[in-house]
């Protein structure tokens, strides 16, 4: 039966015609209908994991069991789940099992733009990439077979226009597929190191058959046109705004299977063109890939770039086309910016926040201050005057950016307790890279503190202590001791061990308030163009 669908929810369906009984997944836009249409047929059991890696590890144990299962994500979530991932290319499957992820470039509801190809490149896995919600569909179904012919997981990656838009798909009847026993398998499932090292030239072998499964495969066409002093490889929504720009002028070679990429294929087809050009959006691994295995007169991301998404006006512009400017309307449409879900727990935060006119404190400056206070042992704030400014913020040729509404540079003059006295600056939208190292001076000597990435424990270069030493001015070198473990986690461990074991927190709340009371004053005497008083709050 023919239907119309979104691309989500035509995967969906795709995983119900192939039988498909176990669904995990984390919502996350663009990939949240998939499980939401997966959960309507009674055949499938879906549920919301608490996160991606827990969903991902959850859809593994069906298919341990002989499954056929499902996990969805968002591109951001697929960092979440990258643990599992490797490992999962290493054991392979029984079941069939196949993980959605969903780009979304353009970030309309993110906070960047990553391209999850690098992942089934790393990773080492198979990686099918519909265009529309028919090939959302059947990519669903063939990602399943590809998955149990291989022993693989197998990536079906979709993306914010593919997700979201409709086109006619045609529906067929729910192969029940019957579970695989389950045999304890020790050498292929458990990843102690002499089974590991066993599994990858698997690995390997695969990703070469593989390969020479995506030479002849349906999913990687050819489609001639008139002209061959042009030939376009694209894949996904970019695929499409190609075919909509240019119909049969040029030669389209439509990759659906992104990971591995073809070999022969691709070169066949540069050699019937004077000139290949890669329509990919975000990074040019098509484009990398074609220059790794000798096509030269390729070029792509120099036309496109590799930022936001592209659209049928802007691949019309690049290859020198007409470009139609649409039908506008009488009245502009009143704009609707992304909102949180309903029943989205965040909500209530904010909304409390907001009702209390609470401003919530952090960021900038609050590393770099926390470090200065740190080494001179933390004494009491007392008064403060400050000075904020938003200019590259509100700035339109300040880059490329969009306006954004916080604060991009502050400085402080502090009067703490003890008489001790702090000129504080910090800044992180200059063109100036730092407003320069820390300085510490004392009746005794002074210390200078490279500039340094506060936040994660790095420190610019070695210390160096001024003083006297039997009359003479004497510069100490300190040298930084190497650490190459990573600061930053080493802190998250230590908040996890204190709150598991009840033990002291690692950072006295006391420190963070003194903190948070010094940013707060800066703001507040910024307003009120005059030095105030520091006001601790009672804990």
């Amino acid at each position: 039966m023919k239907t119309l669908m979104l691309g989500n929810e035509a995967a969906a369906r795709g995983l119900f015609e192939a039988g498909c009984s176990f669904v995990s997944s984390y919502p996350g836009t663009p990939s949240t209908e998939i499980t939401e249409c997966a959960a309507k047929y009674p055949e499938i059991y879906a549920e919301w994991a608490p996160n991606e890696k827990v969903a991902m590890e959850a859809a593994f144990g069906a298919s341990l069991s002989g499954r056929r299962s499902f996990c969805g994500m968002k591109h951001v979530g697929l960092n979440v789940a990258a643990d599992p991932l490797f490992t999962l290319s290493y054991t392979g499957v029984r079941g069939g099992m196949v993980i959605g992820v969903a780009d979304d470039a353009g970030m309309h509801s993110s906070q960047n733009e990553q391209d999850s190809r690098h992942y089934a490149i790393a990773a080492k896995l198979p990686m099918l990439e519909p265009s529309d919600a028919a090939e959302s569909l059947a990519f669903a179904k063939l990602a399943y077979e590809l998955s149990e012919k291989f022993d693989t997981p197998v990536l079906l990656k979709m993306c914010t226009r593919v997700a979201h838009a409709q086109s006619v798909v045609e529906t067929s009847e729910r192969q029940e597929v019957a579970p695989i026993p389950y045999e304890k398998d020790i050498a292929k499932f458990v990843m102690m190191p002499a089974c590991a090292k066993a599994r990858h030239p698997i690995v390997e072998h695969r990703t070469l058959a593989l390969q020479a499964w995506a030479e002849t495969a349906d999913v990687n066409r050819v489609e001639d046109g008139a002209d061959h002093s042009i030939g376009l490889i694209s894949s996904s929504t970019s695929y499409q705004y190609v075919k909509e720009v240019c119909g049969d002028k040029y030669p389209v070679l439509k990759l659906g299977m992104t990971h591995p990429l073809p070999v022969e294929k691709i070169r066949a087809f540069a050699k019937s063109v004077e000139k290949v050009i890669v329509v990919e959006e975000l990074d040019g691994i098509i484009e990398a890939h074609c220059r790794s295995i000798g096509v030269t007169n390729v070029t792509g991301k120099e036309l496109f770039g590799c930022i936001g998404e592209f659209s049928q006006n802007y691949i019309a512009e690049k290859l020198g086309m007409a470009v139609h400017t649409g039908h506008k309307l009488d009245e502009s449409i009143p704009a609707r910016p992304p909102v949180m879900c309903a029943g989205c727990p965040h909500r209530g935060l904010f909304y409390t926040l907001k009702k209390n006119k609470l401003t919530v404190l952090g960021d900038i400056g609050c590393y770099s201050l926390d470090m200065v206070l740190n080494s001179i042992g933390y004494p009491k704030p007392l008064t403060v005057s400050g000075y904020k400014s938003d200019f590259f913020g509100k700035s339109p040729s300040y880059e490329h950016h969009d306006v954004f509404g916080v604060d991009d540079f502050a400085a402080a003059f502090i009067r703490l307790e003890g008489g001790i006295i702090l000129d504080f600056r910090i800044a992180w939208a200059m063109n100036l890279d730092t407003p320069g190292d820390t300085i510490i001076m004392g009746t005794k000597g002074s210390v200078r503190v490279p500039s340094t990435e506060c936040w994660n424990g790095s420190i610019g270069g070695p210390l160096v202590i001024y003083h006297e030493i039997a009359g003479e001015q004497i510069e100490t070198v300190i040298p930084v001791k190497e650490n190459h473990a990573d600061c930053f986690d080493i802190k998250i461990r230590s908040f996890v061990d204190a709150v598991k074991e009840g033990g002291e927190a690692p950072v006295p709340c006391g420190q963070i308030l003194y903190n948070q009371a010094i940013i707060d004053g800066i703001s507040r005497s910024a307003d009120l163009g005059r030095e105030i008083e520091i006001v601790i709050p009672e804990i």
